[in-house]
Parts: C-alpha cells; structure tokens; sequence
C-alpha cells in the first residue's frame, strides 16, 4: 500500500447487500473520488485515498495478472467485471465483484475509470479464490515480477481456453 505498510490479517469487513462501492480514478490510476462505503469498508478517509494509487487497497492474495486483464480490458475502451479481494487500512479483507468502465470526456476521449463493487456471491468467491491461488502460485515460481505475471496471465488464458469461454463468461458462471 503506498502509504501504509499493512500486515494482512483472517478477518473479513462487511458491506451491506444494497450498497456500492464506488471510486473513480485518473488514467495513471490514482483516486479521486471515493464514496462512503468505500472509505468504511477500506477504514480509511478521503483525505488517506484521494490522490493514492488505486492500488492502496490491494489485497496480497490478489493475483497480479487480473490486474494485467483489468487494465488492458478497461484500457482498451472496454468494460470488464472482476472478483477482487481488497485489503482495510488494519489489514482486514473484503470481497467484492467489481464492474470498472473507462471514463470518457466530451470527445469521447478516456480521462479515467470508474468503478462500482458490490457484495460478491460466496460460492463464487470460493471457487474464484481456489483459481487465484493458482495464479499467485504460477506468479511466485518466477523472480522475476514481469515474467510472473506473464505466466500467470498465460495460466488465466489456458483455464479460459479449456472451459470455452471468454473472461466475461467465465466470471459469470465461475462456482456453477
């Protein structure tokens, strides 16, 4: 995290069903905005997360190449919905399935992204933490960084490529 150096700790920080996350961020990736929820559930302020790197709260069980497929989707113009595992300021984590969309200005050009997250089905969750384990392992059996996303991102496509679908199909039928 950029401004903390936070140790993950087993306990989990709940939202309610009919709430949103909501955050918005620049093309570099660093806030500005962040709604209620999103400083409660992080247990942060607006004055700790706009202007960081949306990365902040990024969970270490996260693999690093669902953010390769992110950013690539959403830089390409595209929308793309993900399972993300976030990390509290304390440590703490929270699920969330993840909707990110480009921003556009009046000329249609992209000027940052937005993205609203709401509580995740829990069988969905199990399974995708089961395939992210998987990932992270690919990730870490390379010292280098660079070639572990690489690797782990190729895992990502082989497991899409078996089951015959594209990411969004995947990430709808994933637990079924």
């Amino acid at each position: 995290m950029a401004k903390y150096s936070v140790v993950p700790v087993d306990e989990e920080v709940h939202f309610g069903e009919e709430e949103f996350i909501v955050s918005k961020t620049d093309i570099k990736g660093k806030l500005t905005y962040a709604n209620e929820v999103f400083c409660r559930v992080s247990e942060m302020n607006t004055d700790e997360v706009i202007g960081q790197p949306h990365s902040l709260i990024r969970h270490p069980d996260m693999p690093r190449s669902i953010f390769k497929l992110l950013w690539d989707s959403i830089g390409s113009g595209s929308e793309i919905f993900a399972y993300v595992k976030n990390m509290s300021k304390t440590g703490k984590y929270y699920w969330v399935l993840a909707h990110v969309t480009p921003s556009l200005d009046e000329n249609g050009v992209v000027n940052g992204y937005h993205s609203n997250r709401r509580v995740p089905n829990r069988d969905k969750v199990k399974a995708i933490s089961k395939i992210y384990k998987q990932l992270i392992e690919e990730e870490n059996k390379h010292s280098n960084a660079k070639d572990g996303v690489e690797a782990g991102y190729a895992l990502l496509m082989r497991i899409l490529e078996e089951q015959g679908k594209n990411y969004a199909e995947f990430v709808w039928s994933v637990g079924e």
